[in-house]
């Protein structure tokens, strides 16, 4: 099991029965191949659809159905198409209980930056900043590190997205929650030890006694 697919199905297990939730571009989007059985969710993408699922067979795939970073989506029944109008008042309104958004850093203080990296060409922070900003719940699925550098610092040195703080972060290596004292370690991947942790991270960790092993979603648990 890769790094992607631990932090996906890690993630999977904060979805909630009968909520409406945003699945940022990139990683975030493979959640939707592990939503747990017994669980419905109905998923919306910026780019205007709610009730998306997981990516279509290899030759099924239109081209009219795709998320926000232009990759094949499924619709299930009862799918709804909109313009982007009404998919941001959606999220501006207050609506989505979750958003999941990919992320390039977060502080100590728990702000994200993801949409800009300095001397990269990007056409804007797109729906990120609303998303942040607009959503009940902000989970943060990235990788630990980048190129050996800790994506998680002290300090940010990206633009950041919003001032706001997320709610959750899961990386490959930990979930760890971001509140008024800091950075709290919550759970650490199975094998990893809770000094590979902090030492693979930038900012100053807290634990609060014994750190638990991540739980995932099994293959047997994901919803047919």
């Amino acid at each position: 099991m890769d790094a992607k697919e631990v932090i996906a199905r890690r993630v999977a297990l904060e979805l909630r029965d009968r909520t409406l939730v945003n699945l940022g571009i990139g990683l975030p989007t493979l959640v939707a191949c592990y939503v747990p059985s017994g669980i419905s969710v109905a998923f919306q993408s910026e780019n205007g659809i709610i009730g998306f699922g997981e990516p279509p067979p290899d030759g099924l795939e239109d081209p009219y159905l795709t998320d926000a970073g232009g990759g094949y989506i499924s619709a299930l029944p009862g799918a709804a198409a909109f313009d982007s109008a009404i998919s941001f008042a959606l999220i501006r309104g207050g609506h989505l209980d979750m958003t999941v958004l990919g992320g390039l850093q977060v502080d100590s203080s728990g702000r994200l930056a993801n949409w800009m990296a300095p001397g990269k060409l990007v056409p804007g922070m797109g729906g990120a900043m609303d998303l942040v900003a607009g959503a009940k719940r902000v989970i943060v699925a990235m990788q630990h590190t980048a190129k050996g550098q800790p994506k998680i610092v002290e300090a940010l040195t990206l633009p950041p997205t919003a001032a706001r703080r997320i709610s959750l972060i899961v990386t490959e290596l930990a979930v760890i929650e971001p509140t008024d004292e800091g950075l709290v370690l919550r759970e650490r991947a199975p094998g990893v030890s809770v000094d590979t942790v902090v030492a693979s991270t930038g900012a100053k960790l807290l634990l609060d006694g014994d750190t638990p092993t991540m739980p995932i979603v099994s293959p047997e648990r994901v919803a047919a």
